[in-house]
This record gives C-alpha cells, sequence and structure tokens, in this order.
C-alpha cells in the first residue's frame, strides 16, 4: 500500500518526526544534568559531614552509632555514584546514539526529497516542451489556414493574374507544410510527455515515497527504544541502589548502645582507687578531735564531689584518685619549730603538731624523700601533656604507652625488612655486577641503620616508662586491688592503705636508690632529660653508676644528692668497679 501521494505533507511529517527525536534527545540530555547534579550534591553534602583526618569526630568512631554514621555516608556516596551512572549511560546510549542516528536520517531523507524533486523538475521541463510544441502547432496551422484563403481568394479574383494566383497557392501548401510538421512536433511531445507523467507518478514518486516511509518508519522504532532506554538505564542500577539502602538500613541495626557504654567506660577507666570514708568530726565536744586513721585530715567544712566540680570547672578533678581532693596542701602541715596557732575563744586549743600529727610525720617523713617525687600533688594544678603521658590516668597513661610502644615496633619492623631487602640487593648486585653497583646501596643501607637505631632507642626508653605501671599493678594485686581501683576477692585492704599508696612507692624507691654504686661515668655530651625516668646531664660531669647497662642502650645512674634517673650509655665514659 503507498503511503501517500502529497509531496508537501510527506515532506512537512518527516521533518516533524526529526524534530521529536531532537526534543526528545535535549529531554534526556537535560535529565542527565539533573542527575549529575543531584549526585554533585549528595558528594558534596557527604564530604561536609564526613569527619577530617585526626579530629574528635574520626576518634570516636570506635562508638557504634557514630560509626553507623559514617557508614551511611559512604553509602550515600555510592548512591550518588549510581546516579552518576544514569547520567552516563543515558547519555552514552540514548542521547550520543540518538544525535548519530539523527544526522543519517537527516542525509537519507534530504537524498529522497532531492530525488522527487528532481522528478518532478524533469516532468515540469517535459510539460513545457509540449506546451511550446502545441502552441507553435496552434500559430501555424492558422498562418496555413490563413493562406489557403487567400489563395482561394485571388484564385476568383478576375483582376488577379495567373502569376498572382500561382504564388498565392505556392505560399498556401507551404504554409501547410509547416503546419502538419509542428502537428508531428507536438503529437511526438505529448506521447514523451504522457510517458514521463506515468513513469513519474506511477514508478518514481511513489518509489521516493516508500523510502521516505520505511525511513521514517525506523526513526519511529529507533525513538522507540529509546524510549524504553530511559527506564531500562534506571532499572539496572537499582539492584545496587537497594544494596546502598540495605547498607544504610543495616548501619541503623549495627547500633548497639550496650557496647558503646563498654568502649567508653574502657576508653576513659582512670585506674584509681577509691576514696575512704570520712570520719566524723564532732566540734560540740571540748576537746581536741582525734586524729583519722583513714584520712590525712581536711581544711575547714569538708565539701561534696558535686560542690567541688562546681565550683572548680575550670580545673581538673579526679573523682576517684589516690591523690585525694581531701588530702593536705604543703601550707596545712605546721612543722615543728613553728609555734601553735591561736584556738578561738570558746574552742579547745590547738595541737603542738597542728590539727593532724600524722600529717605533720608524713611531711617530716617526705623531705627526706628525693625532691623530683612528689607524694601529694594539688588537684588545683592543670596537668601538662608530657612525652611520657604522665598527665594521663594510669589506666589511660598504660594503654597509650602501650600504644605507641605497638607502633614503634611496627616501624622498627619495617625498616628491618628494608635493610634485609638491601643486603640482598647488595649481595646480588656484588654476585652480578652488571645488574647494578654495590656501592650505590650505601646510603640507604646507612640511613636505615640509623633509623633502626633510633628506633630502638626510642623503644627502649618507652619500654622504660612502661615497666613502672607493670610494678604498680603487681602492687595492686598485692594489696588485695585490681588495676582499676577495685578490691580484689582474695583481701580487702585497710581504708588508710589506698590514700597512703603512693607515699609507700616513694618510700619504696627511696630504699631501691640507695644501692651501692658499681662504678663511675664521665659525661662526654650534654643530655636534657626531658621524659620520665632519665635525668639530665651536662658534658663533663661525673656521676655514679648504679645500674649497669642491660642491653637497651640506658644506663641507671646518681647524683652526690640522691637524684638518680637513666641516660643514653652512648653519651658517657664508663669505669666500673672490680
Amino acid at each position: 500500500q503507498e503511503w501517500g501521494d502529497q509531496y508537501d505533507i510527506i515532506d512537512k511529517h518527516t521533518q516533524s518526526g526529526l524534530e521529536l527525536v531532537e526534543k526528545y534527545v535535549k529531554f534526556v540530555k537535560e535529565r542527565t544534568e539533573i542527575e549529575q547534579n543531584y549526585a554533585k550534591q549528595l558528594r558534596s553534602l557527604t564530604k561536609k559531614y564526613n569527619p577530617k583526618r585526626g579530629c574528635k569526630e574520626e576518634q570516636e568512631c570506635r562508638f557504634s552509632n557514630h560509626q553507623s554514621f559514617l557508614d551511611i555516608l559512604n553509602e550515600m556516596n555510592d548512591y550518588a555514584g549510581q546516579r552518576e551512572l544514569i547520567a552516563e549511560n543515558m547519555m552514552m546510549n540514548i542521547c550520543i546514539e540518538l544525535t548519530k542516528y539523527l544526522q543519517e536520517l537527516k542525509m537519507e531523507r534530504k537524498t529522497h526529497l532531492s530525488e522527487a524533486k528532481k522528478a518532478q523538475q524533469s516532468l515540469e521541463s517535459t510539460y513545457k516542451q509540449l506546451d511550446s510544441s502545441k502552441k507553435r502547432f496552434e500559430r501555424e496551422w492558422r498562418e496555413a489556414d490563413k493562406a489557403a484563403q487567400y489563395a482561394e481568394k485571388t484564385d476568383q479574383d478576375i483582376n488577379a493574374t495567373k502569376a498572382d494566383v500561382e504564388k498565392a497557392k505556392q505560399q498556401a501548401n507551404m504554409r501547410t507544410h509547416i503546419a502538419e510538421e509542428c502537428k508531428n512536433d507536438y503529437a511526438a511531445q505529448l506521447q514523451k510527455y504522457n510517458k514521463e507523467q506515468s513513469q513519474f507518478y506511477f514508478s518514481d514518486m511513489p518509489l521516493i515515497f516508500n523510502k521516505l516511509q520505511d525511513m521514517d518508519e525506523r526513526r519511529v522504532r529507533k525513538l522507540a527504544q529509546g524510549y524504553v532506554l530511559f527506564s531500562d538505564t534506571e532499572r539496572h542500577v537499582m539492584p545496587i541502589i537497594g544494596k546502598c539502602l540495605e547498607g544504610v538500613t543495616k548501619a541503623g541495626t549495627n547500633v548497639n548502645e550496650r557496647n558503646d557504654s563498654i568502649v567508653l567506660i574502657e576508653q576513659y577507666k582512670s585506674g584509681f582507687e577509691r576514696p575512704g570514708d570520712l570520719d566524723f568530726e564532732d566540734y560540740s565536744q571540748g576537746i581536741n578531735r582525734a586524729s583519722s586513721d583513714s584520712s590525712l585530715g581536711t581544711l575547714g567544712t569538708p565539701k561534696g564531689p558535686l560542690e567541688l566540680l562546681g565550683k572548680n570547672r575550670s580545673k581538673p578533678f579526679w573523682l576517684f584518685s589516690k591523690k585525694s581532693k581531701l588530702s593536705p596542701s604543703p601550707s596545712s602541715l605546721t612543722p615543728l619549730s613553728t609555734p601553735p596557732a591561736s584556738s578561738p575563744a570558746n574552742g579547745p586549743p590547738s595541737p603542738k603538731f597542728g590539727r593532724d600529727p600524722l600529717s605533720y610525720c608524713l611531711k617530716e617523713i617526705n623531705k627526706t624523700v628525693k625532691p623530683r617525687i612528689s607524694s601529694f600533688r594539688t588537684l588545683g594544678r592543670m596537668p601538662t601533656v608530657t612525652e611520657d603521658f604522665g598527665h594521663l590516668p594510669p589506666e589511660q597513661r598504660r594503654k597509650r604507652l602501650q600504644q605507641k610502644l605497638d607502633d614503634i615496633g611496627k616501624e622498627l619492623q619495617k625498616e628491618v625488612d628494608q635493610s634485609e631487602a638491601l643486603d640482598k640487593m647488595k649481595d646480588v648486585y656484588e654476585k652480578n655486577p652488571q645488574m647494578g653497583d654495590p656501592a650505590s646501596l650505601s646510603p640507604q643501607i646507612n640511613q636505615t641503620a640509623q633509623n633502626m637505631e633510633r628506633l630502638r632507642l626510642e623503644l627502649s626508653k618507652y619500654e622504660v616508662m612502661d615497666s613502672p605501671l607493670l610494678a604498680t599493678d603487681a602492687l595492686n594485686f598485692t594489696h588485695g586491688c585490681h588495676p582499676d581501683g577495685t578490691p580484689s576477692e582474695e583481701g580487702t585492704p585497710d581504708p588508710s592503705q589506698a590514700i597512703y599508696a603512693e607515699f609507700d612507692d616513694d618510700f619504696e624507691e627511696e630504699e631501691e636508690e640507695l644501692v651501692a654504686p658499681i662504678g663511675q661515668c664521665t659525661a662526654m655530651y650534654n643530655f636534657p632529660g626531658a621524659s620520665e625516668g632519665t635525668i639530665t646531664m651536662q658534658e663533663g660531669e661525673v656521676l655514679s653508676v648504679v645500674e649497669e647497662d642491660k642491653g637497651d642502650g640506658w644506663t641507671r645512674v646518681r647524683r652526690a644528692n640522691g637524684n638518680e634517673g637513666y641516660i643514653p650509655t652512648s653519651y658517657v665514659s664508663i669505669s666500673l668497679s672490680k
């Protein structure tokens, strides 16, 4: 069945179809821009709420509710990637493909329309020739008819000569002959035009219209495929998007409030012992109160923990601490030589040793202990961040030191592995000189050796820092306490032992420091002794050797005033006693 026979309508219809393809391509392109902007905004949103490296939020990721939020951000980032994939596939499979196909259709349509136009122009040209021959035939036939009438009139005229009559007849015959020739030419042109017109309407134009029909049907089919791809492109990524949403749901179900509480407890557990009970101070009696067996005495009316926290928000306060808030400050202890303070008019006289004789005795004994160790700290002092983490509670200090040791150990192992690899490479170069120069590896080998030596010294330093904590754990266990300060099942310590524990540790350290020296050493370099457990040293200074280097690179020495500490063995010249 023929598609149609109206050229102008077919021209407009095919043009409208191509414009529809262009419109759909533009629509899909704008849709891809929306998807790309949506994905870009999602990525910016996730980046905005993702914690930066080393910030507080990143450290809180050990809690499940914080980690789940990060998981949700990661899933949203993946979800944004899928939206970008939708935009990319739509652009590639729809926009680019249809645009390319549209150009081909335009060229094909132009060719078919050009063929139709040529056929029409050819038919019009033939018709013009036919019309020209027809008019000529008409004109010549009239002239021939006039010439014949003139010849007949001349022949009947009695005044005309025979020559005039003969001339008129010849003119009539000539005109008749020309008219016959024009008639024959007109007949030939008419036959030619009828043939071309039949070819045009029954062959050429139907063929061209069929080609245009086929082209338009292919355009419609291709456009329909583009419509289907519009949904299939998004449907193909739906499983991955579903997994992203499942990941968000899983992040919510992974939150465990109980485990978060346990993690918080383990992170900030101080390890301090709980303070003992306070004694009742009876001021209604006219006698001095008895010395407390479980506390070091107080100044004025004791304050509860909540009151202390409320009034000293800007100062650190350990609620559970061996150095209790109730411990006396040095100014509260009255020396033996200080005269007794005046008493109130209606109160008891002040004792010779102040309000608490035990406090005075502790202070007098503490004067004999080395000044670098303080038995009782004032809680009003802000903790200073130190290299040995001494500003942290015992439990947290132990964890940080252990973490530091692990980090140094990993770094040292990397250097050891690199050193072994360099040694093997050097051996290969020595056996096969064509592969490389062994001397070229010397700088790397030397640098690696220096790094290993530095890390070993650092590791030994932190091991020395960590060893007193292990001793403290053993002491707590011996006294019937766990490292966190809770009483153990084996025994319940006397309340006063918790308060005097640090003083006992200092006294035992003092006894250990009285070990006889095993030699002397002379400092070859200055040493600052900034870390805990070390001691400062000036070049040329002579010190007593108390403990020999055990292979960790550190030697324990003592000054004449009794101060002891560790120094690098390589910094001194040692002479041991025989």
